[in-house]
């Protein structure tokens, strides 16, 4: 009988420990460090030789790769760079956020927070596949009779998907060895456990191990593994992070629960960009793919108010209208309220101070409160200059044009910066009727579009007469 150890994980990078520590030594996090314990295996691994005991091997070999054996070897100009395949899904955001669609022997890991719609989009994505492959859907959460209420509710059509019921992760891998499915889904992996760890499941070893057999079945036999995860209360997934080096895809579904608006966004892919954005309307019969997002984001009212602007943000590979809104009140305390929803706080301070130095704006004294509308989170530096116009927008209590869209990075000197794809966000601009762009000298194009003005700005000075 193999005998059980005591190991110490850090559940933040997954570093190993033979004893307790306060502080992770490789991420210098605090209080991260949990006990598990786990079976000993003699000779390989637990997880390689569950592999090898369910009846499974590399393509191509019978028993190769293990320990105390040789693995064939390639030269790297040899191998067949042909891009596989991709199996597309039936819904375009989810394809733009995965590179293209599913790909064969792919790990994805979908998080988000208890509602935000991970069951539903993962139950309507393999109901539209099982058409013409082969999909095992595992539910840990949740009964079978569950699962086909809910694709009755939402009029999906199930009859050639295969559902099960377990949590045993050599239970799943057996049976999924033996029905060969094309895609199976686990939902989710926080329940799953392996019998040869004595900690209960959800925890970092349980975790870990399941990740590492599901991941590794996946592989060797080119199954399309989708894995739902839950998020702590900070937003970030629950577990080792070593479970997001495991994996090849890692995407958030996020949205508030007053808002029938989704947005599925990629935070690690080794098949695509990790900067796409998916839109998606929750519906009653499920999410609903929103072909132009810029349209849910810019239903602004009739009269525009102080401290209100339109920006152009980059999303992967499709410029997004996003409102800005700035509001700034008399502070009371020695320490002014900054607070920033939808951007960076520490580049909010930094356009305060450019403000101050170079625009003669002295909001010192002011309360100042920012927030993206739609609940859009800018990563980029192109909305600075809509940030300041914002801003001073509501300083002056003068409302900007509704029809004027401003993007541009501000830099600490003043100057007002280009950024990418000036020309494309400023074609996007003009198809959705705006008739004024202020934007970055450097960005001006060469073909304005029609129906839209373009004003070049150097510096910040330059901009602020224009507010």
């Amino acid at each position: 009988m193999a005998k059980s150890k005591t190991q110490f994980v850090c559940t933040e990078c997954g570093a190993d420990y033979n004893k307790w520590v306060g502080q992770c030594l490789q991420c210098n996090a605090w209080n991260t460090v949990s006990e598990f314990r786990a079976a000993r295996a003699s000779g390989m691994r637990q997880s390689e030789r569950s592999v090898r005991t369910l009846g499974f091997s590399p393509a191509g070999s019978s028993a190769k790769g293990y320990a105390g054996q040789t693995a064939a070897l390639q030269k790297l100009e040899e191998v067949d760079v042909n891009e596989v395949p991709r199996i597309l899904t039936g819904s375009q955001e989810l394809d733009r956020v995965l590179g293209g669609g599913l790909v064969t022997g792919g790990v994805v890991l979908i998080g988000g927070h208890p509602g935000a719609g991970k069951s539903t989009l993962l139950l309507q994505v393999t109901c539209r596949l099982a058409g013409n492959q082969k999909v095992l859907y595992v539910t840990g959460e949740e009964s079978v009779q569950q699962i086909a209420m809910r694709a009755n509710r939402l009029q999906l059509k199930a009859a050639e998907m295969e559902v099960m019921a377990e949590t045993d992760v050599e239970a799943i891998i057996a049976t999924a060895a033996e029905l060969r499915p094309n895609i199976v889904v686990i939902d989710s992996i926080q329940v799953m456990y392996y019998a040869e760890l004595q900690s209960a499941p959800g925890s970092v070893g349980q975790v870990r191990e399941s990740a590492a057999l599901l991941t590794r079945y996946a592989k060797q036999t080119g199954t399309v593994m989708l894995i739902v995860g839950h998020v702590t209360k900070d937003g970030s997934l629950a577990g080792p992070k070593v479970l997001e080096h495991m994996i090849d895809t890692s995407i958030m579904l996020e949205g508030t629960e007053d808002s029938r608006f989704r947005t599925l966004r990629a935070i690690k892919n080794r098949f695509g960009a990790v900067n796409e954005l998916g839109v998606f309307a929750m519906l009653e019969t499920g999410l609903k793919d929103v072909k132009n997002p810029s349209a849910i984001f810019l239903s602004r009212e009739s009269e525009v108010s102080a401290g209100s602007t339109v920006t152009v943000t980059w999303e992967g590979t499709r410029p997004l209208l996003v409102e800005v809104q700035a509001l700034l009140d008399q502070g009371y305390g020695a320490a002014p309220k900054r607070l920033a929803i939808g951007m960076d706080p520490q580049r909010l301070a930094l356009l305060l101070a450019v403000l101050n130095r170079h625009g003669g704006l002295h909001v010192g004294d002011q309360d100042v409160f920012i927030n993206v509308v739609g609940g859009v989170k800018i990563s980029e530096t192109s909305a600075d200059l809509a940030v300041v116009a914002a801003i001073t927008s509501s300083f002056r209590d003068q409302a900007i044009p509704a029809d004027w869209v401003i993007f541009g990075e501000v830099g600490l000197s003043g100057e007002i910066r280009p950024v990418a794809s000036g020309q494309e966000r400023v074609l996007e601009a003009a198809k959705h009727g705006f008739k004024k762009a202020v934007i970055p000298l450097a960005n001006v194009p060469k073909k304005v579009p029609p129906g839209i003005e373009v004003m070049g700005v150097k510096r910040l000075q330059d901009a602020l007469e224009l507010f």
